[in-house]
């Protein structure tokens, strides 16, 4: 029987770069501008899901109700507001390593996020990763964004993978949900500030502090030719 070879699919925020934190104020700034009061802590526990679904949370927490309009302004005062930010991003421990890793073993890898492009791309660089060598799918490629599965249905496609033989890498319960209706595997981080019991709840079946700690046991958990 031929042995299976694994696949990788990453998260990317609070996955492989260390910009939760930037998001949750962008949100803020982006909040406040429009007079919505929102705690920091209830906007971080959304970050990494659909704009779709951040509005139906505003309308839960808030009682506003989120036109179409109201959340574009929204999403562009956050994406300008992160861009102020992203000079803070760096790339999570043994991010960088990790990757060049996989690459050099020759174990096929893409990034899959919720981020448009244009909040994207410093992360990219920061990581060093080129969008026109290696397999990024963002919002603007997709229907639906996490927890909806397209992200990582698309990023094995663009893998020519099965996705049942992808493990997803992410840090929130969006990814690990996401990566169960897309009937794959998941790895949870703990880098973007979700727990261990959070994650493994949602369907991790293993759970690392950060890129550095994966790599670290990446033997467990198949990443080997």
């Amino acid at each position: 029987m031929d042995r299976i070879n694994t696949a990788f699919l990453f998260d990317l925020d609070g996955t492989l770069i260390d910009s939760v934190y930037q998001h949750v104020l962008a949100w803020q700034e982006a909040l406040d501008h429009e007079g919505i009061e929102l705690s920091v802590w209830r906007i971080h526990r959304k970050i990494g899901m659909s704009g779709g679904l951040f509005a139906n949370m505003l309308l839960r927490e808030t009682g506003l109700a989120i036109s179409p309009e109201l959340l574009e302004r929204l999403r562009r005062r956050h994406a300008e507001a992160f861009r102020g930010l992203s000079g803070r991003v760096r790339p999570l421990p043994g991010a960088q390593e990790l990757l060049s890793h996989l690459t050099a073993a020759g174990i096929p890898w893409a990034i899959a996020t919720s981020g448009r492009i244009e909040t994207a791309r410093s992360g990219l660089e920061a990581l060093g990763v080129d969008p026109d060598r290696v397999p990024v799918v963002t919002r603007d490629q997709v229907k639906y964004a996490k927890p909806d599965p397209d992200l990582f249905l698309a990023a094995a496609e663009r893998l020519g993978v099965p996705i049942e033989t992808a493990i997803v890498v992410g840090d929130s319960v969006w990814d690990i949900l996401a990566a169960r209706r897309a009937r794959a595997l998941s790895i949870g981080l703990l880098s973007g500030g979700y727990g261990q019991d959070e994650l493994e709840r949602a369907g991790a079946f293993r759970v690392y502090e950060d890129p550095a700690s994966l790599l670290e046991h990446l033997d467990e958990v198949g990443g080997r030719r």
